[in-house]
């Protein structure tokens, strides 16, 4: 018979102190007696061992518990009869639209309903958004119904293809049917009827269910922010979608100042019309169509200008005229501070980066930093000799995201990968830089790498000191003939410190605090933010709903701007089945194999077996 845990058998050593116990005897006493009759107490010895075996073999109590010990050991070890058995048609998955066109009326709650009648006996539920999220897997009919009473629409674009192909993992051993409820006006990623295709090549079962109607919309479909003469201005694009011109009237309000004002537009059908808001005030500014209509996601554009224009960073060196500082202080609306040492007060400061080369951090500027990042601080630590293991106090290296090592030396250049997609890494091609020097270390548990060499040498990662988030830069900037690597010779290398800066909260563009819905974020750890529908805690944030979002201390406002999405048409001949393409042939099974565990009934028959034992003592008055 196999096991998923054959290890566990070695509970079955568990018995023998069980005979043992049963088998023991009083120790005997040494008395002198004639041979005669010690000859004749050898017999008699021998008759009382076997009636002691044959008492203990007899015996139910030790037979009962024998039988638990076994038993209980096998149930531990998983054990399994693998049967075959025939493809199912019994699972279905109900793939749900959950795209901001979703809320366009009833379209939605006309999903859930026509998505109710296709619920069997086993049933999951994936949404389908910018990401597909599976929000049921293998449940039964009634905790199906009671899952998508509770579901909602979502404002971000539907990647229905990836939405299939992950029902398609789900139903990949047992098969079964998908059953995908969408308006098909808009979609990312391949076409759905090409993913409709491939998992019937597969034997599955899938069914497009159309729901809405045509209905009139006008809405947000674009927005910019730039900065002009010190000051914000906002360039918007609102679409008329109707038949006939429309008069569009917008109410924009300043939420922190109160300030508001009227603009009236002009629009004729199917036409768009472009407007201009200068001299933003800090905080959020709603503009707010004044009419509704039947898509309200696209009704209101959020923009979000930093309370804090502008921010103090630190910068600690040994070395004058560093690329890091230089690119730092390229940086708009941030003042940049260098100083030889960690004073006493950061809390001035929004970001600590050291860069020392050769000077190792006293014990009273660690002290400082580690208070400055627990209260919420953030740091970042730049690769150097100061930072091996030979020159770095222990203090310090407890701070850092990394356990650093010795310096290492590399003839012909280690090679950079992205380990975690982020901010940080687009737009930077970190497979064109080479380092011919490097600090080596391994990241700790709970840190985060983005980026490592081939090796898995992490040279970007972070973590959470207290309310503080710690940054480890392992590519060194220092320059000239000492120079660990050509990074700071990269255009890119100032938009790496943009970007960082902005992803730290230090300072950054405006657009890290103005984004479109879909964008996904990590956090340097789990934390609690507001959302337009309340609070969540997450330490990866999905922004799929149109409003302002509270994140990592930023007010960040999202926003549809979509012309697709908010295209309410209908086009009814968009899932007409296209032909197969010809490929290789594809063998389906019509059986799967499945795993039949017993450790639940003999889990059963040990309970029937403890309460058979309390019986027989309880019959023989020793309970």
């Amino acid at each position: 018979m196999p096991y998923d845990n054959p290890l566990a058998l070695g509970a079955l050593a568990s018995i023998i102190p069980l005979i043992l116990l049963y088998l023991l005897r009083p120790k005997p006493l040494q008395v002198q007696i004639p041979s005669l009759m010690f000859l004749m107490d050898i017999k008699e010895e021998k008759k009382r061992f076997y009636t002691s075996i044959t008492k203990l073999i007899k015996d139910p109590l030790f037979l009962i518990q024998l039988l638990v010990l076994i038993l209980l050991a096998l149930a531990a070890a998983s054990p399994f009869l693998e049967t075959q058995e025939a493809l199912s048609g019994e699972h279905t998955v109900l793939i749900i639209d959950a795209s901001a066109s979703m809320q366009t009326d009833n379209r939605f709650s006309e999903a859930i309903s026509k998505a109710e009648g296709y619920v069997s006996k086993k049933n999951s539920i994936i949404l389908a958004q910018s990401t597909p999220v599976t929000i049921l897997e293998s449940e039964s009919s009634q905790a199906t119904y009671d899952t998508l009473d509770t579901l909602k629409a979502k404002a971000t674009v539907a990647d229905l293809s990836s939405a299939i192909s992950a029902g398609m993992r789900l139903l990949s051993d047992e098969g079964g049917n998908i059953v995908v409820v969408s308006d098909f006006t808009n979609w990312n990623g391949d076409d759905p009827v090409n993913a409709m295709n491939l998992a019937e090549s597969y034997g599955l079962t899938v069914q497009f269910v159309l729901v809405g109607r045509e209905t009139d919309n006008i809405g947000f479909i674009q927005g910019s922010i730039e900065a002009v003469d010190n000051s914000y201005t906002y360039t918007g694009v609102v679409k008329n979608y109707m038949n006939s011109r429309q008069v569009v009237d917008l109410e924009i309000k300043n939420l922190d100042n109160g300030k508001s004002n009227d603009v009236s537009l002009n629009i004729p059908a199917h036409s768009t019309k472009q407007f201009q808001l200068t001299n933003l005030g800090t905080g959020i500014t709603e503009v707010a169509i004044a009419d509704d209509d039947s898509l309200m996601a696209d009704n209101t554009a959020y923009i979000s200008i930093p309370r804090i224009s502008d921010r103090q960073l630190l910068f600690v060196t040994d070395v004058d005229n560093l690329p890091s500082q230089v690119a730092l202080s390229l940086i708009p609306n941030i003042k940049l501070n260098q100083i030889e040492g960690v004073p006493e007060d950061l809390s001035k400061y929004s970001m600590v980066v050291i860069a020392n080369k050769e000077r190792p951090l006293a014990s009273n500027e660690i002290a400082t930093l580690d208070n400055y990042l627990s209260g919420g601080g953030r740091a970042v630590f730049i690769a150097s000799e100061a930072l091996s293991s030979q020159n770095a106090k222990i203090e310090l290296q407890e701070i850092l995201p990394v356990i650093p090592a010795s310096i290492e030396d590399s003839d012909y250049g280690v090679t950079l990968e992205v380990v975690q997609e982020t901010r940080l890494s687009e737009d930077i091609k970190y497979e064109e830089v080479a380092m011919y020097r490097f600090l080596n270390v391994s990241s700790r548990i709970d840190s985060t790498t983005l980026v490592a060499t081939d090796d898995n040498i992490p040279l970007l990662a972070y973590d959470s000191v207290g309310d503080g988030t710690v940054v480890y830069l392992g590519i060194n900037d220092i320059t000239g003939e000492d120079a660990w690597n050509n990074f700071y010779n990269k255009p890119e290398y100032p938009v790496f410190w943009f970007k960082l800066a902005g992803w730290l909260g230090g300072t950054g563009s405006v657009q890290d605090y103005n984004l479109k819905t879909g964008t996904i974020s990590a956090l340097a750890k789990e934390q609690d933010i507001q959302t337009p529908n309340g609070t969540q805690t997450v330490s990866r944030v999905l922004y799929d709903e149109t409003g302002t979002y509270q994140v990592a201390g930023k007010e960040i406002a999202v926003n549809l701007y979509n012309d697709r999405e908010s295209d309410t048409t209908i086009e009814e001949d968009v899932i007409e089945r296209s032909q197969v393409q010809e490929g290789p042939e594809i063998v389906r099974s019509s059986s799967y194999t499945a795993k039949n565990y017993l450790d639940i009934y003999m889990i059963i028959i040990v309970f029937i077996l403890v309460v058979l034992e309390l019986l027989i003592i309880r019959k023989r008055g020793e309970l």
